[in-house]
């Protein structure tokens, strides 16, 4: 059980984890999460972490076929700019390996931001904490657990 499902569970909300047999050479772990799942893609998440100007960390939230605009989440964030954060201090902050960072459970408390779409779903996906392994809930939910907002953050 990762630290997201935990969470989930203490809280008490809906979800369903939904796994997937993981191939170490996918490209990309999102999509190969929409394709083993056969999920659309517009309602399945990546969890991406982004560093600001004044080296504070941030998550964003975005459709996996879609990329980070680095522009939109430093307005949405209130800062002169964003880079996405080193791998190392992504696991170190989160807790969790790149390709299975969930935004849920991480070690730190981070700003969140989830892209607008989000909302227009009754049910999204992100990923459960480890490679091969999604959640499905409600972006309500998510973003009450995150304590994130909606903003148009991808391109």
């Amino acid at each position: 059980m990762t630290p997201a499902i935990t969470l989930l569970k203490k809280k008490k909300v809906h979800h369903e984890v939904l796994k997937y047999a993981h191939d170490a050479d996918s490209a990309s772990y999102g999509l190969e999460a929409v394709e083993k799942l056969g999920l659309d893609a517009q309602c399945v998440f990546k969890t991406l972490v982004v560093s600001t100007d004044s080296d504070k960390l941030a998550v964003a939230i975005v459709p996996v076929a879609t990329k980070l605009s680095e522009k939109k989440m430093a307005k949405a964030l209130r800062a002169k700019k964003v880079s996405m954060a080193a791998s190392q201090l992504v696991e170190t902050s989160t807790g969790y390996v790149l390709g299975g960072v969930s935004p849920l459970g991480q070690r730190k408390s981070l700003p969140t931001v989830i892209h607008a779409s989000a909302q227009h779903f009754e049910t999204v996906y992100v990923s459960a904490g480890k490679r091969g392994l999604e959640v499905a809930l409600s972006p309500k939910d998510l973003a009450t657990l995150t304590r994130a907002h909606y903003e148009d953050i991808a391109m």
